[in-house]
């Protein structure tokens, strides 16, 4: 038993052994292939220490009590490593801990951190409305935010001045746009439906580097952060290349099933507020139509749409994207309702159980809700954010004087389903509070 136990000790120490002498081996190499110092270890050692006081200018050619002292001053104070191996190290270099930067520095490579592509599109009065919902973006959002901005001229300098003074953030950067459409017909495209709004078609066309967008109308407020909409992105299969909310829940009431002239996804068509893109995808696809029997790109399908369907179409652009998926639904990811709630969900009665249960996580005020006496609860929520501010202390108070507010809201069916409006906002509010500060 003896000899048996000698023999598997003496196997680990040369295993041990070997991967020492591997990774030594491995040192020198990396040294040699990322410096480009050829030559004597010495050499090396005396190129990389030249410069400050700080253990430097001391090569290896010093002597006496300088050079001692500077060796107890490199030992105390750094853990100096050159990639080679601590025994190839000049002598009056501390070597301690040499071999585990050596193997492990080039192991751990810094990742460039991901930011979160976040557009839209502002036309007209919408101004305050998108700024509020930027704001709502950055408050819960984790990582860093790109903003691409499409609005009007005359909108520019308000929201370069709006979002320079947020500056302070460090979490976002802006990119403003001019509304531009193709100018065959760009005339017809920019009044299509509301001013604009079919910019968002040609956003794959525009923004050629940018891999994957979050597209959302200017009336939408996040309520937790982007950032987990966007790990949907990791949820599509091979050929998926977007992801949209259903326009309704309940067909009974259901617009598209009931009205529409023209073909619509799936049993209730899709909403085009919330639009999530793997732009990448979207532009290399060929896409089935009812136009011709030949797959045709995103550029090439969208004129010859409008052209058949402009006079049965009432939605505009979120109508050509339903025809669109209604011949591709294999391309389509469609998420829960509570990633895309409108008053539709709860103007008749509550018809999103997946909010019920965990929350509204983006809350759509369409239909002008924001800012008429309709539907209250919304209104309360659109406030709240608008007026709070980004100090820790204004977002933590904001939720007792809501919940007040949409006490007030009970006589509406949305109002007496109030506690659905801030179950999620709460916990963001929360998980907000519990990231260090440099992370807020």
């Amino acid at each position: 038993m003896r000899r048996y136990l000698r023999v598997v000790v003496l196997c680990l120490a040369c295993g041990f052994c070997s991967l020492l002498y591997a990774f030594s081996q491995l040192a020198v190499s990396l040294e040699e292939g990322a410096g480009g110092v050829g030559g004597k270890p010495q050499a090396a050692a005396a190129s990389w220490l030249g410069g400050d006081g700080r253990g430097a200018g001391r090569g290896v050619g010093s002597s006496g009590s300088a050079a001692h002292h500077g060796r107890s001053d490199r030992c105390k104070e750094f853990s100096l490593c050159y990639w080679n191996p601590y025994w190839m190290l000049p002598s009056d270099v501390c070597g301690m801990n040499c071999f585990w930067e050596a193997a492990f520095r080039y192991g751990v490579k810094m990742q460039p951190i991901e930011r979160v592509h976040l557009a839209v599109v502002a036309c007209g009065e919408r101004l305050e409305e998108t700024v509020t919902m930027l704001k709502s973006a950055l408050i819960f959002s984790i990582k860093p935010l790109q903003f691409h901005i499409f609005a009007e001229d005359q909108l520019h300098d308000s929201f370069k001045g709006i979002l320079d003074s947020w500056s302070f953030l460090q979490t976002f950067n802006y990119s403003l746009y001019p509304i531009t459409f193709p100018s065959e017909n760009a005339a017809e495209w920019k009044k299509l439906f509301k001013p604009c709004a079919s910019q968002r078609l040609f956003l794959p066309l525009i923004l050629k580097e940018v891999d994957s967008l979050l597209y959302v109308d200017t009336d939408i407020l996040f309520l937790r952060p982007v950032d987990d909409i966007w790990s949907l992105l990791k949820k599509f299969n091979s050929t998926q290349i977007a992801a949209m909310a259903p326009e309704h829940e309940e067909p009974r009431i259901g617009w598209y099933n009931r009205f529409a002239r023209h073909p619509y996804y799936g049993k209730t068509g899709v909403n085009s507020g919330v639009m999530l893109m793997n732009m990448t995808r979207m532009r290399r696809k060929y896409f089935k139509n009812d136009m011709t029997t030949v797959r045709l790109r995103w550029g090439d399908i969208l004129m010859p749409l409008l052209k058949k369907y402009k006079l049965n179409i009432t939605w505009g652009d979120q109508d050509l994207l339903n025809i669109i998926f209604f011949h591709n639904p294999e391309s389509l990811f469609v998420f829960p309702c509570q990633w895309n709630y409108r008053p539709d969900h709860c103007i008749y009665g509550s018809n999103c159980q997946e909010a019920e249960e965990e929350g509204i996580f983006i809350l759509h005020g369409n239909r002008g809700v924001y800012h008429d006496d309709k539907q209250p609860a919304f209104r309360a929520i659109y406030e709240a954010l608008r007026n709070c501010s980004f100090e820790d202390d204004s977002i933590h108070s904001l939720l007792k004087p809501l919940e007040l507010e949409l006490q007030k809201t009970v006589h509406t069916y949305c109002g007496k389903i109030y506690k659905i409006f801030i179950k999620q906002l709460t916990k963001s509010i929360q998980d907000r509070y519990d990231r260090p500060p440099k992370e807020r």
